[in-house]
């Protein structure tokens, strides 16, 4: 008997279409999540900051003393990109350098106090914006579906990062 959901017996024309319509949806979405990692919001403390911003600022404050290199193999991001926000966060008053006393030419990473205050508001706004996106997510998915999805998002990192 055949299996008319099995892809091995799918047309090649269906095949193609269902491949097209979900790489459609993948690039929507990435679309979408560029524009949110972009815009800049109100954490709740008054500085108006980009996420990346944001999650570069959490990542000097959970490790005092990283580095720009350090932080640019964890973002997996240019050095650069990463001075360029690291320029930002200072210009701003929310992190400060300090001369590596071992190695003139490295600089450690430190937040300021408005800098921990802003870090912190951000993870607190985080839990609450995670809470409420698992909420609107359950009206139309299981905490099932949910899980693959996030087993699907690790295993689709996993090949970007090879």
């Amino acid at each position: 008997m055949e299996n008319k959901n099995n892809a091995n017996h799918m047309p090649l024309e269906q095949l193609t279409q269902n491949l097209a319509a979900k790489a459609d949806t993948l690039y929507k979405f990435v679309l979408l999540y560029s524009n949110y990692l972009n815009s800049s919001r109100d954490y709740g403390t008054g500085n108006v900051v980009t996420m990346m911003e944001v999650h570069t600022l959490t990542e000097i404050a959970d490790h005092p003393g990283v580095t720009v290199t350090q932080l640019a193999e964890y973002w997996n991001r240019t050095k650069s990109a990463v001075s360029q926000t690291v320029s930002k966060l200072e210009r701003r008053g929310f992190i400060y350098r300090v001369t590596n006393a071992s190695n003139r030419k490295i600089s450690e990473l430190y937040v300021t106090e408005e800098g921990a205050r802003l870090s912190a508001a951000h993870k607190a706004y985080d839990l609450v914006d995670i809470s409420h996106t698992l909420e609107d997510l359950l009206r139309s998915c299981t905490y099932e579906e949910i899980d693959c999805f996030y087993k699907v998002l690790a295993a689709y990192t996993k090949l970007f990062e090879e």
